[in-house]
């Protein structure tokens, strides 16, 4: 009897070992599975990693300016660069949505808020948070409600998407480390027949300019299309004011 009590013992205990071991194996493979799963970046994460990879600048650029505002409101400057001629040229008028990306101290902030009225939107969009506070209060002040703030990325401006009509780059494009990817979200946030300006001056990239025909190209890259140039910007010490329209998505 006890014979068989203890042969009954050990075959209970070896079958439960058994299936215990097998529930482990199986847990193991359902979570390596799992995790596994978890590690594989999806086809679609991939082939945007490998694109932003490629849209990669490596190319001398200037540093951001962090000096005082004040340089920015010479009150001889509306003379020499001709803020409402530029802004007849990007089409922003009364209701217009309008980004303005580098936006310093504001200065053409205000005067786009000015123009698009009540009905309109004004972003003004820079990497510095000392920038857009100066903005914040500077827009309470002149009783401009209709600007908006965003603190933007080095690479994406962060604007709301197919929300903007006019996009203009004032002396800050030989700034921007990597202006294929700024340019291709910015893109993304244009709406169909919204244009693109930048304004700069000629240079190297790590002088406080770069060359218009770099612009271009790299403009190119990111979906761009130059419509049309000017230089009436000339005596505010820049060169060149470049307009694009964004090439149709394939």
């Amino acid at each position: 009897m006890r014979r068989f009590m203890h042969n009954s013992l050990f075959r209970n205990l070896f079958l439960f070992c058994s299936i215990f071991a097998l529930l482990g194996c199986a847990t193991t493979r359902f979570t390596k599975r799992v995790s596994d799963a978890a590690a594989s970046p999806s086809p679609a994460a991939i082939f945007e990693n490998a694109q932003d990879q490629s849209d990669a600048i490596n190319r001398p650029t200037s540093k951001p300016y962090t000096g005082e505002l004040s340089i920015f409101e010479d009150p001889k400057r509306v003379e020499k660069l001709q803020p409402s001629r530029i802004m007849d040229i990007l089409g922003i008028k009364e209701g217009s949505t309008v980004a303005d990306i580098g936006a310093g101290s504001g200065w053409f902030t205000v005067r786009a808020a000015r123009r698009v009225g009540n009905g309109g939107v004004v972003y003004a969009v820079d990497i510095n948070r000392d920038y857009l506070d100066y903005i914040e209060n500077r827009s309470k002040r002149e009783n401009l409600a209709n600007i908006r703030v965003i603190l933007g990325k080095d690479d994406d401006p962060l604007l709301p998407e197919k929300s903007i009509d006019a996009v203009l780059l004032l002396k800050t494009y030989h700034e921007v480390a990597q202006p294929i990817r700024l340019l291709k979200r910015t893109r993304a946030a244009m709406r169909a027949a919204a244009l693109l300006g930048i304004i700069d001056r000629n240079g190297k990239g790590d002088d406080h300019g770069l060359d218009k025909e770099v612009v271009i190209k790299e403009a190119a890259r990111a979906g761009f299309v130059l419509v049309n140039q000017y230089d009436f910007v000339k005596p505010d010490n820049v060169d060149y004011f470049l307009v694009f329209r964004a090439s149709p998505y394939p």
